[in-house]
Protein backbone atom coordinates (compact mmCIF):
# COMPACT_ATOMS: atom_id res chain seq x y z
CA UNK A 1 0.00 0.00 0.00
CA UNK A 2 1.11 3.55 -0.74
CA UNK A 3 1.94 5.72 2.30
CA UNK A 4 -0.88 8.08 3.25
CA UNK A 5 -0.84 11.72 4.34
CA UNK A 6 -1.55 12.71 7.94
CA UNK A 7 -3.33 16.01 8.60
CA UNK A 8 -3.72 17.50 12.09
CA UNK A 9 -6.12 20.40 12.45
CA UNK A 10 -5.06 22.83 15.18
CA UNK A 11 -8.17 24.93 15.93
CA UNK A 12 -6.55 27.66 18.01
CA UNK A 13 -6.19 31.23 16.74
CA UNK A 14 -5.64 34.65 18.29
CA UNK A 15 -8.60 36.11 16.45
CA UNK A 16 -10.97 35.58 13.54
CA UNK A 17 -10.15 37.29 10.25
CA UNK A 18 -13.33 38.64 8.64
CA UNK A 19 -13.09 36.33 5.61
CA UNK A 20 -12.11 33.14 7.48
CA UNK A 21 -14.45 30.15 7.44
CA UNK A 22 -12.01 27.62 8.91
CA UNK A 23 -12.86 26.20 12.31
CA UNK A 24 -10.90 28.19 14.88
CA UNK A 25 -11.24 29.64 18.37
CA UNK A 26 -9.15 31.17 21.12
CA UNK A 27 -7.46 28.67 23.40
CA UNK A 28 -5.92 28.69 26.87
CA UNK A 29 -2.77 26.79 27.76
CA UNK A 30 -4.93 24.20 29.53
CA UNK A 31 -7.14 23.77 26.45
CA UNK A 32 -4.10 23.34 24.21
CA UNK A 33 -2.65 20.74 26.57
CA UNK A 34 -5.93 18.81 26.60
CA UNK A 35 -6.22 19.03 22.82
CA UNK A 36 -2.63 17.79 22.37
CA UNK A 37 -3.21 14.83 24.67
CA UNK A 38 -6.37 13.96 22.74
CA UNK A 39 -4.60 14.05 19.37
CA UNK A 40 -1.78 11.93 20.77
CA UNK A 41 -4.31 9.28 21.76
CA UNK A 42 -5.97 9.49 18.32
CA UNK A 43 -2.57 8.96 16.67
CA UNK A 44 -1.89 5.87 18.76
CA UNK A 45 -5.33 4.35 18.26
CA UNK A 46 -5.30 5.09 14.51
CA UNK A 47 -1.94 3.36 14.14
CA UNK A 48 -3.26 0.27 15.90
CA UNK A 49 -6.27 0.15 13.58
CA UNK A 50 -4.49 0.82 10.30
CA UNK A 51 -0.96 -0.56 10.61
CA UNK A 52 -0.07 1.84 7.79
CA UNK A 53 2.81 4.21 7.06
CA UNK A 54 2.58 7.93 6.33
CA UNK A 55 5.06 10.05 4.39
CA UNK A 56 3.59 13.53 4.88
CA UNK A 57 2.40 15.35 8.00
CA UNK A 58 0.62 18.69 7.80
CA UNK A 59 -0.32 20.90 10.76
CA UNK A 60 -3.12 23.20 9.56
CA UNK A 61 -5.44 25.57 11.35
CA UNK A 62 -6.27 27.85 12.95
CA UNK A 63 -2.73 28.88 13.75
CA UNK A 64 -0.69 25.77 14.57
CA UNK A 65 2.31 27.77 15.77
CA UNK A 66 0.22 28.86 18.78
CA UNK A 67 0.63 25.33 20.14
CA UNK A 68 4.29 26.10 20.64
CA UNK A 69 7.31 24.06 19.63
CA UNK A 70 7.13 21.59 22.51
CA UNK A 71 3.58 20.44 21.73
CA UNK A 72 4.34 20.27 18.00
CA UNK A 73 7.39 18.16 18.87
CA UNK A 74 5.30 15.75 20.99
CA UNK A 75 2.79 15.31 18.16
CA UNK A 76 5.49 14.89 15.51
CA UNK A 77 7.36 12.30 17.57
CA UNK A 78 4.16 10.35 18.22
CA UNK A 79 3.33 10.38 14.49
CA UNK A 80 6.86 9.19 13.70
CA UNK A 81 6.63 6.31 16.18
CA UNK A 82 3.17 5.34 14.94
CA UNK A 83 3.37 5.93 11.18
CA UNK A 84 7.08 5.92 10.32
CA UNK A 85 7.30 9.27 8.51
CA UNK A 86 10.41 8.09 6.69
CA UNK A 87 11.75 10.88 4.43
CA UNK A 88 8.52 12.73 5.19
CA UNK A 89 7.49 16.23 4.29
CA UNK A 90 6.38 17.81 7.59
CA UNK A 91 4.63 21.18 7.26
CA UNK A 92 3.46 23.60 9.92
CA UNK A 93 1.37 26.69 9.28
CA UNK A 94 2.08 29.96 11.08
CA UNK A 95 0.98 33.56 10.91
CA UNK A 96 3.60 36.34 10.79
CA UNK A 97 3.80 38.57 13.84
CA UNK A 98 5.45 38.29 17.21
CA UNK A 99 8.69 36.46 17.85
CA UNK A 100 8.58 33.10 16.06
CA UNK A 101 12.32 32.39 16.26
CA UNK A 102 12.07 30.05 19.25
CA UNK A 103 9.12 28.20 17.80
CA UNK A 104 10.90 27.64 14.49
CA UNK A 105 14.01 26.32 16.24
CA UNK A 106 11.99 23.83 18.30
CA UNK A 107 9.89 22.79 15.31
CA UNK A 108 12.95 22.23 13.14
CA UNK A 109 14.60 20.17 15.90
CA UNK A 110 11.44 18.01 15.99
CA UNK A 111 11.68 17.29 12.27
CA UNK A 112 9.46 19.95 10.72
CA UNK A 113 11.00 20.79 7.35
CA UNK A 114 8.40 23.02 5.66
CA UNK A 115 6.66 26.21 6.80
CA UNK A 116 3.53 27.80 5.33
CA UNK A 117 3.07 31.46 6.30
CA UNK A 118 -0.18 33.40 5.93
CA UNK A 119 1.19 36.50 4.22
CA UNK A 120 -1.95 37.27 2.10
CA UNK A 121 -0.48 40.57 0.81
CA UNK A 122 2.56 42.80 1.14
CA UNK A 123 0.36 45.92 0.80
CA UNK A 124 -0.41 47.51 4.16
CA UNK A 125 -3.84 48.83 3.09
CA UNK A 126 -4.89 45.43 1.77
CA UNK A 127 -3.70 43.75 4.97
CA UNK A 128 -5.73 46.20 7.04
CA UNK A 129 -8.90 45.59 5.00
CA UNK A 130 -8.35 41.84 5.38
CA UNK A 131 -8.25 42.23 9.14
CA UNK A 132 -4.71 40.89 9.33
CA UNK A 133 -2.64 41.77 12.38
CA UNK A 134 0.81 41.66 10.79
CA UNK A 135 2.79 43.91 8.49
CA UNK A 136 4.98 43.10 5.50
CA UNK A 137 8.01 43.67 7.74
CA UNK A 138 6.62 41.10 10.20
CA UNK A 139 6.37 38.59 7.35
CA UNK A 140 9.92 39.29 6.21
CA UNK A 141 11.16 38.80 9.79
CA UNK A 142 9.25 35.51 10.10
CA UNK A 143 10.83 34.22 6.90
CA UNK A 144 14.27 35.21 8.16
CA UNK A 145 13.63 33.51 11.52
CA UNK A 146 12.49 30.33 9.78
CA UNK A 147 15.53 30.30 7.55
CA UNK A 148 17.87 30.92 10.49
CA UNK A 149 16.32 27.84 12.13
CA UNK A 150 17.18 25.79 9.06
CA UNK A 151 13.67 25.85 7.59
CA UNK A 152 14.35 26.85 3.99
CA UNK A 153 11.30 25.24 2.34
CA UNK A 154 8.92 28.16 2.87
CA UNK A 155 5.49 28.68 1.32
CA UNK A 156 3.67 32.02 1.37
CA UNK A 157 -0.06 32.55 0.93
CA UNK A 158 -1.42 35.35 -1.25
CA UNK A 159 -5.06 36.37 -1.50
CA UNK A 160 -6.46 37.58 -4.82
CA UNK A 161 -9.35 39.92 -5.61
CA UNK A 162 -9.40 41.60 -2.21
CA UNK A 163 -10.60 45.11 -1.50
CA UNK A 164 -8.43 47.76 -3.12
CA UNK A 165 -6.19 45.31 -4.94
CA UNK A 166 -4.85 46.23 -8.36
CA UNK A 167 -2.72 44.28 -10.78
CA UNK A 168 0.16 46.56 -9.79
CA UNK A 169 -0.21 45.89 -6.05
CA UNK A 170 -0.57 42.19 -6.77
CA UNK A 171 2.63 42.24 -8.81
CA UNK A 172 4.42 43.86 -5.87
CA UNK A 173 3.15 41.13 -3.52
CA UNK A 174 4.32 38.41 -5.92
CA UNK A 175 7.74 40.05 -6.18
CA UNK A 176 7.84 40.33 -2.38
CA UNK A 177 7.45 36.53 -2.15
CA UNK A 178 10.21 35.95 -4.66
CA UNK A 179 12.56 38.44 -3.00
CA UNK A 180 12.09 36.62 0.32
CA UNK A 181 13.16 33.39 -1.36
CA UNK A 182 9.86 31.54 -0.97
CA UNK A 183 9.93 28.13 -2.63
CA UNK A 184 6.15 27.95 -2.97
CA UNK A 185 3.26 30.41 -3.30
CA UNK A 186 -0.43 29.65 -2.81
CA UNK A 187 -2.59 32.32 -4.48
CA UNK A 188 -6.26 32.00 -3.59
CA UNK A 189 -9.19 33.98 -4.91
CA UNK A 190 -11.13 35.50 -2.03
CA UNK A 191 -14.48 33.81 -1.55
CA UNK A 192 -17.02 35.44 0.76
CA UNK A 193 -18.35 32.54 2.82
CA UNK A 194 -21.55 32.41 4.90
CA UNK A 195 -21.10 32.77 8.66
CA UNK A 196 -18.14 35.14 8.26
CA UNK A 197 -17.93 38.84 9.08
CA UNK A 198 -17.40 39.54 5.39
CA UNK A 199 -20.67 37.79 4.60
CA UNK A 200 -22.54 40.11 6.94
CA UNK A 201 -20.85 43.09 5.30
CA UNK A 202 -21.01 41.79 1.74
CA UNK A 203 -23.21 44.63 0.44
CA UNK A 204 -20.68 47.25 1.50
CA UNK A 205 -17.43 45.50 0.57
CA UNK A 206 -15.50 47.14 -2.26
CA UNK A 207 -14.62 43.93 -4.04
CA UNK A 208 -13.62 43.75 -7.72
CA UNK A 209 -16.21 42.67 -10.27
CA UNK A 210 -16.13 39.46 -12.29
CA UNK A 211 -13.96 40.75 -15.12
CA UNK A 212 -11.55 42.48 -12.76
CA UNK A 213 -11.31 39.33 -10.63
CA UNK A 214 -10.48 37.29 -13.73
CA UNK A 215 -7.84 39.84 -14.66
CA UNK A 216 -6.26 39.64 -11.21
CA UNK A 217 -6.12 35.84 -11.30
CA UNK A 218 -4.54 35.78 -14.77
CA UNK A 219 -2.09 38.49 -13.67
CA UNK A 220 -1.10 36.39 -10.66
CA UNK A 221 -0.47 33.38 -12.91
CA UNK A 222 1.58 35.51 -15.28
CA UNK A 223 3.61 37.31 -12.60
CA UNK A 224 4.43 34.19 -10.62
CA UNK A 225 5.43 32.26 -13.74
CA UNK A 226 7.70 35.16 -14.76
CA UNK A 227 9.28 35.01 -11.30
CA UNK A 228 10.12 31.33 -11.76
CA UNK A 229 7.17 29.70 -10.00
CA UNK A 230 5.57 26.91 -12.02
CA UNK A 231 1.80 26.65 -11.68
CA UNK A 232 0.90 23.07 -10.83
CA UNK A 233 -2.64 23.50 -9.46
CA UNK A 234 -5.40 26.08 -9.76
CA UNK A 235 -4.06 28.12 -6.83
CA UNK A 236 -0.55 26.76 -6.28
CA UNK A 237 2.84 27.68 -7.72
CA UNK A 238 6.27 26.30 -6.86
CA UNK A 239 9.92 26.35 -7.74
CA UNK A 240 10.69 23.06 -9.51
CA UNK A 241 10.72 20.23 -6.98
CA UNK A 242 8.98 22.20 -4.21
CA UNK A 243 5.36 21.30 -4.90
CA UNK A 244 3.45 20.42 -1.72
CA UNK A 245 3.71 16.65 -1.43
CA UNK A 246 0.90 16.57 1.11
CA UNK A 247 -1.59 18.56 -0.94
CA UNK A 248 -0.74 16.57 -4.04
CA UNK A 249 -2.21 13.56 -2.25
CA UNK A 250 -5.59 15.30 -2.24
CA UNK A 251 -5.48 16.12 -5.93
CA UNK A 252 -4.14 12.73 -6.97
CA UNK A 253 -7.00 11.04 -5.11
CA UNK A 254 -4.59 9.38 -2.67
CA UNK A 255 -5.40 8.54 0.94
CA UNK A 256 -5.08 10.92 3.87
CA UNK A 257 -6.14 10.77 7.50
CA UNK A 258 -7.33 13.91 9.28
CA UNK A 259 -7.30 14.32 13.07
CA UNK A 260 -8.79 17.20 15.04
CA UNK A 261 -12.09 19.08 15.00
CA UNK A 262 -13.30 19.72 11.40
CA UNK A 263 -10.55 17.51 9.91
CA UNK A 264 -11.55 15.46 6.85
CA UNK A 265 -10.25 12.06 5.72
CA UNK A 266 -10.25 9.79 2.70
CA UNK A 267 -9.11 6.41 3.93
CA UNK A 268 -9.94 2.84 3.05
CA UNK A 269 -12.24 3.99 0.24
CA UNK A 270 -14.36 6.01 2.69
CA UNK A 271 -14.70 9.71 3.38
CA UNK A 272 -15.37 10.97 6.89
CA UNK A 273 -14.85 14.06 9.03
CA UNK A 274 -14.86 15.31 12.60
CA UNK A 275 -17.50 17.87 13.53
CA UNK A 276 -16.53 21.51 13.98
CA UNK A 277 -16.51 21.19 17.76
CA UNK A 278 -13.51 21.17 20.05
CA UNK A 279 -15.68 19.98 22.94
CA UNK A 280 -16.97 17.06 20.89
CA UNK A 281 -13.48 16.08 19.79
CA UNK A 282 -12.17 16.21 23.36
CA UNK A 283 -14.97 14.06 24.73
CA UNK A 284 -14.20 11.40 22.13
CA UNK A 285 -16.91 11.89 19.53
CA UNK A 286 -15.99 9.85 16.48
CA UNK A 287 -15.93 11.11 12.90
CA UNK A 288 -19.07 11.46 10.80
CA UNK A 289 -19.24 9.22 7.72
CA UNK A 290 -19.43 10.94 4.31
CA UNK A 291 -19.86 7.84 2.18
CA UNK A 292 -17.50 6.17 -0.24
CA UNK A 293 -14.98 7.96 -2.43
CA UNK A 294 -12.48 7.43 -5.18
CA UNK A 295 -14.72 6.74 -8.18
CA UNK A 296 -13.86 8.02 -11.65
CA UNK A 297 -15.89 11.23 -11.46
CA UNK A 298 -14.33 12.27 -8.16
CA UNK A 299 -10.86 11.30 -9.36
CA UNK A 300 -11.31 13.31 -12.57
CA UNK A 301 -12.61 16.38 -10.73
CA UNK A 302 -9.56 16.38 -8.48
CA UNK A 303 -7.08 15.75 -11.31
CA UNK A 304 -8.54 18.62 -13.32
CA UNK A 305 -7.43 21.00 -10.56
CA UNK A 306 -3.86 20.18 -11.64
CA UNK A 307 -2.08 21.67 -14.63
CA UNK A 308 -1.17 18.12 -15.70
CA UNK A 309 -4.89 17.44 -16.00
CA UNK A 310 -6.62 14.14 -16.70
CA UNK A 311 -4.48 11.60 -18.56
CA UNK A 312 -4.81 8.08 -19.89
CA UNK A 313 -1.77 7.06 -17.85
CA UNK A 314 -3.35 8.19 -14.57
CA UNK A 315 -6.70 6.58 -15.36
CA UNK A 316 -5.13 3.31 -16.48
CA UNK A 317 -3.10 3.15 -13.28
CA UNK A 318 -6.16 3.78 -11.10
CA UNK A 319 -9.04 2.12 -12.97
CA UNK A 320 -7.52 -0.04 -15.69
CA UNK A 321 -9.01 2.02 -18.53
CA UNK A 322 -8.07 5.30 -20.25
CA UNK A 323 -9.98 8.58 -20.16
CA UNK A 324 -13.37 7.79 -21.75
CA UNK A 325 -13.60 9.01 -25.34
CA UNK A 326 -16.83 10.92 -24.64
CA UNK A 327 -14.94 12.96 -22.03
CA UNK A 328 -12.04 13.69 -24.41
CA UNK A 329 -14.53 14.68 -27.10
CA UNK A 330 -16.32 17.08 -24.75
CA UNK A 331 -13.00 18.66 -23.68
CA UNK A 332 -12.08 19.37 -27.31
CA UNK A 333 -15.16 21.58 -27.66
CA UNK A 334 -13.54 24.15 -25.36
CA UNK A 335 -10.08 24.14 -26.91
CA UNK A 336 -10.84 26.80 -29.52
CA UNK A 337 -11.95 29.15 -26.74
CA UNK A 338 -8.64 28.76 -24.97
CA UNK A 339 -10.09 26.92 -21.98
CA UNK A 340 -8.57 23.45 -22.54
CA UNK A 341 -5.47 21.94 -24.11
CA UNK A 342 -6.16 18.50 -25.55
CA UNK A 343 -3.98 15.66 -26.75
CA UNK A 344 -4.40 12.03 -27.67
CA UNK A 345 -3.66 10.96 -24.08
CA UNK A 346 -5.91 13.42 -22.24
CA UNK A 347 -6.42 17.13 -21.56
CA UNK A 348 -5.92 19.90 -19.04
CA UNK A 349 -7.35 23.32 -18.31
CA UNK A 350 -5.59 26.59 -19.10
CA UNK A 351 -5.51 29.46 -16.58
CA UNK A 352 -8.60 30.84 -18.36
CA UNK A 353 -10.21 27.43 -17.98
CA UNK A 354 -9.39 27.36 -14.28
CA UNK A 355 -11.44 30.53 -13.85
CA UNK A 356 -14.58 28.61 -14.85
CA UNK A 357 -13.40 25.18 -13.73
CA UNK A 358 -16.51 24.26 -11.75
CA UNK A 359 -18.77 24.78 -14.74
CA UNK A 360 -16.24 23.37 -17.20
CA UNK A 361 -15.63 20.20 -15.21
CA UNK A 362 -19.34 19.43 -15.01
CA UNK A 363 -19.93 20.11 -18.71
CA UNK A 364 -17.06 17.83 -19.74
CA UNK A 365 -17.42 14.94 -17.31
CA UNK A 366 -21.17 14.60 -17.61
CA UNK A 367 -21.47 15.19 -21.35
CA UNK A 368 -23.69 12.65 -23.09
Amino acid sequence: MQPFGLYIHVPFCNGKCPYCDFFSLRGSEAAMDEYTDCVLEKIRSSAQKTGRKADTLYFGGGTPSLLGGKRIARLTEAARRSFGLENAEITVEANPGGDLSGFFREAAAAGVNRVSLGLQSSDEDELHLLGRRHTADDAARAVEDARNAGLTNISLDLMLAVQGQTQESLARSAAFCANLGAKHVSAYLLKVEPHTAYWKERETLRLPGEDETAGLYLAACRELENLGYRQYEISNFARPGFESRHNMKYWHGEEYLGLGPSAHSFFGGKRFHYERSLAGFLRGDGPEQDGSGGDFDEFAMLRLRLTEGLTDKACLARFGYPVPERVKKAARLYEAGGLTVCGEDGFHFTPKGFLVSDMLTGEILFAK
